[in-house]
């Protein structure tokens, strides 16, 4: 969100960001007795082309028909340009989900939720999270906005406590806690987080890993020479990562490429972002092949999403992958996948293991010839009283003829030497 062009209205001092009433967003999308518990940070709207005010102007059309099925919703949602602005989002995003829209509902504070296990490392989270928040936010504003974020996160976890929070929790909930405010983001991350991003808050990250497989798997269908490429790099699903994880919230920097993303995953299958990440990587294809066949050169390339793609055409391919090579169908690619390289870590492990059982063996034979009386160790009487000794000795000597002295052999051999 660094590049987002926006600028921030004015803090309302009683209210404080919390349960604000301002109905000025979308007059066909609220009725003058709902109140609007939404932070009083104000995008301005960029410039719309004449397709995007073609877009909306179908949009309100749904908006205003009582009849509105949730199929045409996630058409809408799906084509191009998404729901086009944030006032037609925060009507239609709860609608996509099937969630309550009301926001009259009271909130806890973060004073009554800190007890929690998990808020020292949400708060952490959430103030290392800066990016994510409009440029030149005044501070009272980012510190309250934070504090919802914080309470947001809590409230979910507390209310499911089977489920684990994550880093990279935090960006997810942020745009929807920009879009449609505290109340009804709780109920969005509620809903997901026990259906679309439910394995990635199990207690091990052991079904994400696999999950992330299905790239190299489309990969294997949609581009056989990419495919290779990386996997003789050694490369692996660490750059997708954060991908999967925050719906490519954490990667993009801009604010608009993240809510029109948003707008496609809420209307599309769970593992949709997969098929979205197979289709970027493929959409570059050319500058992973300028990079060396290497991980770490590919890694980096593919950490870094640029400014400039293309999303609405990565959509679309995105869309027929999914339409030709569905989950279904890919699950014995990834099991063969994820097979073989357990069967990789297996014999690394067996050669770390050799290796050291070699070492150790070359110390026994080493500690084998040296007589048991002069080991010092807890077993070895011996060898603790020769120890002793030793120091004792030395010591004895050190404090006779001090530390310029010579051996008493030495000066007996220079007396000699002397007379001679």
């Amino acid at each position: 969100m660094e590049n987002l062009d926006s600028e921030v209205s004015s803090l309302d001092e009683q209210t404080r960001l919390i349960n604000s009433c301002s109905d000025n967003r979308s007059e066909t999308s609220l009725e003058d007795n709902v109140v609007d518990t939404r932070s009083e940070l104000k995008f301005e709207r960029e410039a719309e082309s004449d397709a995007e005010r073609e877009k909306r102007k179908q949009i309100e059309a749904a908006i205003g028909n009582d009849f509105t099925t949730l199929k045409t919703w996630k058409d809408l949602a799906k084509s191009k340009f998404g729901l086009v602005g944030d006032d037609l989002r925060y009507t239609v995003w709860p609608l996509l989900l099937g969630v309550d829209p009301s926001t009259d509902e009271k909130i806890p504070s973060l004073e009554e939720l800190s007890a929690h296990p998990e808020y020292q490392q949400v708060v952490l989270d959430v103030n290392r999270s800066l990016k994510r928040f409009p440029p030149g936010i005044p501070y009272e504003q980012r510190v309250a906005l934070q504090d919802q974020l914080t309470v947001l996160i809590l409230r979910v976890i507390i209310e499911y406590p089977h489920l684990r929070y994550y880093q990279g929790y935090h960006d997810v909930a942020i745009t929807f806690l920009l879009v449609v405010g505290e109340a009804v983001a709780f109920r969005i991350m509620e809903k997901l987080s026990t259906e679309n991003l439910r394995e990635c808050m199990e207690p091990t990250m052991e079904k994400t890993d696999y999950r992330l497989n299905y790239i190299y798997a489309l990969l294997y269908n949609v581009d056989r020479d990419l495919h290779n490429f990386m996997d003789n790099a050694g490369v692996g699903t660490m750059f997708a990562l954060p991908w999967f994880l925050t719906w490519f919230g954490h990667s993009l920097n801009r604010y608009k490429d993240v809510v029109r993303l948003y707008d496609y995953f809420l209307a599309t299958p769970p593992l949709m972002p997969l098929y979205v990440a197979t289709s970027l990587v493929v959409s570059r294809r050319d500058e992973v092949f300028a990079e060396s066949c290497d991980m770490a050169s590919i890694h980096c390339l593919l950490s870094q999403i640029p400014d400039n793609l293309d999303f609405e055409t990565i959509l679309i391919a995105a869309e027929k992958y999914y339409k030709d090579y569905p989950p279904d169908k890919m699950e014995k690619l990834v099991k063969k996948r994820v097979d073989r390289e357990m069967a990789e870590r297996k014999r690394n492990e067996q050669m770390m293991r050799d290796r050291l059982r070699k070492q150790k063996s070359m110390w026994v034979r080493f500690n084998n010839r040296i007589p048991a009386w002069l080991v010092f160790g807890r077993r070895s009487r011996l060898g603790l009283i020769f120890t002793t000794a030793t120091v004792l000795i030395g010591y004895i000597y050190y404090v006779k003829y001090g530390v310029d002295a010579r051996m008493p052999f030495l000066r007996v051999k220079n007396s000699k030497k002397s007379g001679q």
